[in-house]
């Protein structure tokens, strides 16, 4: 594909998996963007760096409590939990489709955007570049692929309010009397927007993968695209249901922590409360 005298094109390669490209305009319409790939997952980097010290202040605060390491696992858990949401939404291979043809041969899809390598006739010379391409509403977006776009974003959305009342119930509890009752409706309410969230992003990942390898998919490319899916040949597996079957299993531990949690404090309230009776009974 040869391009127009009038469009100018500045490529270097980073190094092997990064691409920079300012500005490539191809006959087809399509915009060739190749941004860095760290600097595509920075904002994600920063926001889970911030979280980290954020845990080690925690955990610092209060090493000295006999039970720390057990009262911090449910939020160790809904951490870990979140941070891999971020991942499998950044990432770009969620589905990988092999198609024969001499002009694309393989396209990786995430969740708002698509890139594939393409070759490209620039001054006689033949350049292989990665193409992104967003997935917007000139795609036949299929069912369960909006559903994942959305269920993913409110999977994260939810994570932070998991996180805000967990520590508020581990504050309360280092206090010098802690009320036992807010313990309890921190860790319930935890619990709770824990389960649904991770549940959110378990059914999205489980569910493309089933119709992508099972079923039959509706996505589909637009009608500009430089290959269309009857050119399909293979589906490969990407790292999204491993990451996805770990965000289950990371989510479930922390409910297990906070159901625990919650056992133990009403096991612990009606002591506190026989334990103020007689101290009544004395002053008395």
């Amino acid at each position: 594909m040869d391009f127009q005298a009038s469009y100018t094109v500045t490529c270097s390669m980073v190094n092997t998996y990064s691409w920079k490209c300012t500005y490539v305009k191809s006959q087809t319409g399509y915009e060739i963007l190749l941004p860095n790939v760290m600097c595509l997952l920075f904002s994600h980097i920063l926001l889970c760096h911030y979280l980290t010290l954020y845990l080690f202040s925690v955990i610092y605060r209060f090493i000295n409590e006999k039970d720390c390491i057990y009262k911090l696992s449910g939020l160790l858990s809904s951490l870990a939990a979140f941070m891999l949401e971020v991942l499998i939404a950044s990432i770009l291979s969620w589905r990988l489709w092999e198609f024969d043809s001499n002009v694309v041969q393989f396209v990786s899809f995430g969740l708002f955007e698509a890139y594939y390598p393409q070759q490209f006739n620039i001054s006689g010379t033949l350049t292989k570049m990665l193409v992104y391409t967003p997935i917007d509403s000139t795609w036949n977006i299929s069912t369960e692929f909006m559903y994942a776009q959305n269920l993913v974003v409110w999977a994260i959305l939810m994570k932070p309010v998991v996180l805000v009342f967990c520590v508020m119930a581990i504050k309360i509890s280092c206090t010098k009397n802690p009320l036992v009752e807010m313990q309890i409706y921190c860790y319930k309410i935890s619990a709770l927007i824990l389960s649904v969230s991770s549940m959110f992003a378990f059914v999205s990942v489980i569910w493309n993968h089933m119709v992508d390898f099972y079923g039959h998919t509706t996505l589909d490319f637009p009608s500009d695209f430089p290959v269309k899916k009857e050119a399909l040949t293979s589906k490969h597996l990407t790292v999204v249901l491993p990451v996805g079957l770990l965000i289950a299993t990371m989510s479930l531990f922390g409910v297990i922590m906070f159901l625990s949690e919650i056992s133990d404090l009403k096991l612990k309230r009606p002591v506190k409360a026989n334990d103020a009776s007689k101290m009544g009974l004395l002053d008395a």
